[in-house]
């Protein structure tokens, strides 16, 4: 992919349809196409993130690991996704979690000090912070609901409806991490679908 695609790829994207145009080509200006290949990190758990990034290409997720080497698959995060530990960015401190390439992909970055002096520099970027926190948050809570109150077999459902077409990208054991049950427990509730 080029700059030119991954910047139309920006200008589409319905993130930035409230953003000027003039605003949006200031964004560009400060942004750096990172090519990432399929396992490659996008931010380590332990390392204090510096930038943040906009998915043009490829597949991610957010992932914890545990003292054994167990993974806790948190999110997926698709093209048109901003993929960031932004609390730890905020905060100056290490990240708890990894972000993987599931695929040969490539992301728009902009460091966090450049983002800081574009937010500050026009109301149509609190604006856009606003509506990625608010999706992040709501997607958080249903999360939250849904480990509490649901079976595996609604959270697989649920699964497929929040990530349309994005089952035949990823191994089982990561679904199956994601919805917190054994790949075992993920077989037998997709054989109970397909009956």
């Amino acid at each position: 992919m080029t700059i030119n695609t991954a910047t139309e790829k920006v200008i589409q994207s319905p993130w930035f349809s409230g953003v000027p145009s003039s605003e949006t080509q200031r964004f560009l200006a400060l942004t750096k196409l990172v090519q990432l290949k399929k396992g490659d990190r996008f931010i380590e758990a332990g390392e204090t993130p510096k930038i943040f990034g906009f998915v043009t290409k490829g597949l991610f997720r957010f992932l914890y690991t545990d003292q054994e080497g167990k993974e806790y698959t948190k999110v997926f995060m698709p093209e048109h996704s901003f993929v960031s530990a932004y609390s730890a960015m905020v905060l100056n401190q290490a990240s708890y979690f990894s972000i993987e390439a599931l695929e040969d992909s490539e992301v728009l970055t902009i460091s966090y000090a450049s983002w800081l002096r574009l937010k500050e520099s026009h109301p149509c970027w609190n604006e856009l912070l606003i509506k990625v926190l608010e999706k992040a948050f709501i997607m958080k809570e249903a999360r939250e609901r849904e480990f509490l109150f649901l079976d595996a077999e609604s959270r697989y459902q649920i699964f497929l409806e929040r990530f349309p077409n994005l089952e035949h990208r990823l191994k089982q054991h990561m679904i199956a991490s994601y919805l917190g049950i054994a790949p075992e427990s993920l077989s037998r509730v997709r054989k109970k679908e397909q009956s």
